[in-house]
């Protein structure tokens, strides 16, 4: 019988989330920054290089799925005190991570460029930086793909100051590189978006060789052996599938909705629009904190269910509501005090900075519903309850975001208002809802 640790402190929480939280953050960070090195040489590269990210995230978000699946199997087998197993659904994961990523480089460097003749504008510039910037991380796929896979697996099963670290190291690196590649300095070429693109490619060729490093030199939670990277089992194949492929459809269904409210916001007016798509990236440097604490929540009550010490698992996604309700609360806070300084970051239209410090107290409000919904989303997801996650986000956007949004945007004539008034009646009322899940305890039986 393994030993029943005690996860659910304070401190077991705070020493596993911040890291993760810092290490997802940094990622966003990056391409904050990028973007604005992109900016400098023009709107063109910007909007270009833009477009092309967007395939990017989108195929990361699908890749969730192996991520989720082996996450929740592994957690599992640690918990149950077996190792050897957990070492077993992890060098499958790399072997399928590896497959995957040759088809995927595959799509990006012949398929997207295609796609990119929907650019609409009256040269081709913008196509051309598109182009340049996909069809340069294409040639690094296998190594991006297999490294966003290990990465994420080692952060779901809680060596989360490992993969902090590696991120870090990765994510200053491709911005050190950027300065250099971009814009020709020191004995460097100007190389701009294909400069952008190698930056990438480099950096995460130096993460994948510090990652497999530590995965094979005893320093983390796992090993990866290279006999179980050789010897394919379709058995673990289709468990992976069956429990990640939920993950991937919320997902993707959550990113749907989010590009509809943004349509919302383009059919009230420009400035209403810019405001948004501001307030929306300062969300998704919010969503990367959230999303530490819903890792730690999955590691946490996965590993205590994995011991069958399901009073433990409770406590711990518990604790782990309270501490991400805590931060949002001290987030939510500073960005009401310092709202016209945080837009002014983004923007010097001043109609667009007015408009945001307008919508900012509701903003501030859905931080806190938004951040213990998430952190509950992942203690149900250490539950492996999830196609109860699946249904409900299908259910809340299109009740809620679609449905809601649009009456009281337009019917309502709440504006811009009424697409974050919908936002914060939509988490919580999911909430509500996985609150009470993860209480009623039904996922003892799965």
């Amino acid at each position: 019988m393994p030993e029943k640790k005690q996860t659910g402190t304070m401190t077991q929480v705070v020493k596993q989330s911040f890291p993760a939280v810092i290490d997802l953050s940094s990622q966003t960070v990056t391409w904050l920054i990028e973007a604005i090195f992109l900016g400098q040489l023009s709107s063109l590269a910007l909007a270009g290089v833009g477009i092309a990210q967007q395939f990017i995230i989108l195929t990361f978000s699908i890749l969730l799925t192996f991520v989720v699946g082996s996450s929740i199997i592994i957690v599992r087998h640690l918990g149950a005190g077996d190792k050897w197993s957990a070492n077993h659904v992890l060098g499958q994961a790399f072997l399928i991570s590896f497959l995957l990523s040759i088809l995927i480089g595959l799509f990006w460097y012949f398929i997207v460029p295609l796609l990119m003749t929907l650019i609409k504008e009256e040269g081709n510039q913008a196509r051309q930086y598109a182009v340049t910037y996909i069809r340069t991380v294409a040639l690094f796929a296998p190594i991006i793909i297999t490294n966003f896979i290990c990465m994420g697996i080692l952060r779901g099963v809680g060596d989360t100051l490992l993969t902090m670290t590696i991120n870090l190291t990765v994510n200053i690196l491709n911005l050190v590189l950027d300065i250099f590649l971009i814009f020709g300095l020191w004995i460097f070429p100007r190389l701009e978006t294909f400069g952008a693109g190698l930056a990438v490619g480099i950096a995460q060729t130096v993460g994948l060789i510090i990652t497999i490093t530590f995965l094979r030199n005893h320093k983390s939670s796992l090993f990866l052996a290279m006999m179980e990277i050789t010897q394919p089992r379709m058995a673990t194949f289709k468990k992976l599938f069956k429990l990640g492929i939920p993950t991937t459809i919320e997902q993707l269904v959550w990113s749907m909705g989010q590009i509809i409210l943004s349509f919302f916001a383009a059919q009230i007016n420009v400035t209403a629009l810019a405001a948004h798509q501001v307030l929306v990236r300062i969300q998704s440097v919010l969503s990367m904190i959230n999303w530490g604490f819903s890792i730690t929540g999955m590691t946490l009550v996965g590993k205590s269910i994995g011991a069958k010490n399901y009073k433990e698992a409770l406590k711990s996604g518990h604790m782990v509501g309270r501490v991400s309700w805590i931060n949002a609360l001290v987030i939510g806070i500073l960005l009401f005090i310092f709202s016209k300084h945080v837009m002014s970051i983004f923007t010097g239209d001043v109609q667009v900075i007015q408009m945001g410090e307008d919508i900012m107290l509701l903003f501030v409000i859905l931080q806190v519903p938004k951040a213990i919904n998430t952190a509950y989303s992942g203690n149900l997801r250490g539950c492996a309850d999830l196609n109860w996650l699946m249904w409900l986000a299908i259910g809340a956007v299109i009740i809620n975001e679609i449905i809601g949004g649009f009456l009281l945007t337009f019917t309502f004539s709440m504006g811009l208002g009424g697409l974050w008034l919908i936002q914060i009646l939509d988490e919580s009322e999911r909430l509500g809802l996985n609150i009470w899940r993860f209480n009623k305890g039904d996922w003892k039986k799965v």
